[in-house]
């Protein structure tokens, strides 16, 4: 849409899955409430699915000002088209002059659909966003060329101003549970055409590790660890310290962890309690990943590694000689509780 019309409000479209409002919702709600507070405006939650009401409040206790619930049968499960046609329908209604949406698997796959009815840009995978309230115009940051640089992307002529933001970048607020907002039941008019897929079956797939986003602990190796081999010290301090193992882009590249594991500018945005940087030398795009964690330990062999310079606790040596001392050590301790 041109700018003929005036547009007003921020708009986030608030993912749900199995009746579950995704992280990055809530994410994007605070982000959009920031944004809504600079433009003198309101952050609005479009909720779209089959039998999803009752989870408009939970919206409004993280910070949207209004719900917009888009509930119907063809939406119980995702497929991209009656999902463009409900989010399209709702921003054409409304006009919002930003619409921020997770860069989660649906966020990526919809989001691009959705720009294209609207005849809108799109700016994918942002880490950061500001707004120049003066002219209502958003700057829109991201990772480019492999994350090398970072590229800041305006829309200055159409609207909405859309980006999908990645997740765990952007900070919710705390819930208040006394919190009003209106909510709204918006029908978008969906009906079936020759873009719709017909889903025969629906297989759920639990995995059993910890997604990186989630622990609160985190052992993380990079391309000093040496090995995929040598993963094992770091597996086994995670075990005993209840965390989970992540990497930098040169060991998931080098193939020693997947790349769901990988924590950076290309990889997972985290922000665990303690944070273990394992061999990993502390190059910008890494560092932008985990910066934000409570507490960061470096363990590294080179004493004028960049990763000292965030560190709270670093510590020069040779990883295969201090991780079994740690982990050694760890278990001490807790045998001396479970024995107390």
């Amino acid at each position: 849409m041109n700018m003929n019309k005036e547009s007003h409000g921020v708009f986030v479209f608030a993912q749900q899955v199995d009746k579950t409002i995704t992280n990055v919702s809530y994410e994007l709600i605070g982000k959009g409430k920031e944004i809504a507070v600079e433009l003198d405006t309101k952050v609005s939650a479009v909720l779209v699915g089959s039998g999803i009401k009752e989870l408009a409040q939970n919206l409004v206790e993280y910070g949207a000002d209004r719900v917009i619930v888009i509930d119907d049968e063809e939406l119980e499960t995702y497929t991209v088209e009656p999902y463009t046609q409900a989010l399209t329908a709702a921003v054409t209604a409304y006009n919002p002059e930003i619409l921020l949406m997770g860069a989660t698997a649906i966020g990526r796959d919809l989001a691009p659909r959705v720009a294209a009815r609207l005849h809108t840009g799109l700016t994918a995978d942002c880490t950061v966003l500001e707004v120049d309230k003066g002219k209502h115009e958003l700057f829109m940051t991201r990772p480019a060329f492999g994350g090398n640089l970072m590229a800041t992307i305006e829309c200055p002529d159409y609207r909405p101003q859309m980006a999908t933001v990645r997740p765990g970048v952007m900070v919710k607020r705390l819930r208040d549970k006394e919190a009003a907002g209106e909510i709204v039941l918006f029908d978008a008019g969906i009906h079936k055409n020759n873009c719709y897929v017909e889903v025969q079956k629906v297989v759920k797939h639990i995995a059993h590790k910890i997604d990186i986003q989630d622990a609160k602990i985190l052992v993380s190796g990079g391309r000093g660890v040496g090995g995929k081999e040598n993963f094992k010290y770091l597996y086994d301090l995670a075990e005993a310290v209840g965390g989970t193992v992540s990497g930098s882009r040169a060991a998931v590249d080098s193939g020693w962890l997947g790349k769901d594991e990988q924590v950076g500018q290309t990889g997972k945005t985290v922000r665990p309690g303690v944070y273990f940087a394992v061999g990993i030398s502390g190059a910008i795009q890494h560092v932008a990943g985990m910066e934000e964690s409570d507490y960061i330990i470096a363990i590294n062999k080179d004493a004028g590694a960049p990763i000292f310079s965030v560190a709270d606790v670093g510590i020069v040596g040779d990883m295969t000689k201090i991780l079994p001392e740690l982990t050694k050590a760890v278990l001490a301790e807790k045998s001396n509780k479970e024995y107390l």
